[in-house]
């Protein structure tokens, strides 16, 4: 029997982010979403059907993009914030909306879309995380999708492109 058979806890927990779907649930980042603990949709998802595919890999927490205008997205927060393993969360779409300070309001990790490029950055000891589009290619700019890793004393993350050859 494995650890994790016991019950034992995981020394970090790992969350699937997706954004720009707009309406395109692709396999190739239904695979990278697998295994995620938790998913976290940064808006712009396009269609209801997106969040029940979604729901079906690990429970979700989505925000509503600037293109979710049909009925279903009402109830969708523009804003969301979770706690995972003593880390705060902070979940919008577009990162030029972020009327907060996050360090002061000891957020560990933004989480935005809507500019389809993918980024990992880290300023004033908060990581800032873009997993690019998963939907259309808009530009030149590559398909991704990321995964971030909570752990009890630290944070990380990981773009993953999306190769449509697979």
């Amino acid at each position: 029997m494995t650890a994790r058979a016991r019950g034992a806890k995981r020394e970090r927990t790992c969350i699937g982010v997706i954004s720009d779907t707009h309406g395109i649930m692709r396999p190739q980042a239904l695979e990278i979403l697998r295994g995620s603990d938790r998913i976290i949709h940064a808006g712009d998802i396009g269609s209801e059907h997106i969040l029940a595919e979604l729901r079906n890999i690990a429970p979700v927490t989505a925000v509503r993009g600037n293109n979710d205008t049909e009925p279903w997205a009402r109830s969708l927060p523009d804003v969301a914030r979770i706690d995972v393993r003593g880390h705060r969360l902070h979940i919008l779409h577009d990162l030029k909306t972020l009327d907060m300070d996050p360090a002061a309001d000891g957020v560990s990790v933004v989480i935005a879309g809507h500019s389809h490029k993918p980024a990992i950055i880290e300023k004033e000891g908060v990581l800032y995380l873009n997993p690019g589009s998963a939907g259309p290619r808009r530009f030149n700019l590559p398909l991704s999708a990321a995964k971030l890793f909570v752990g009890a004393t630290s944070v990380s993350a990981k773009i993953i492109g999306i190769d449509l050859k697979k």
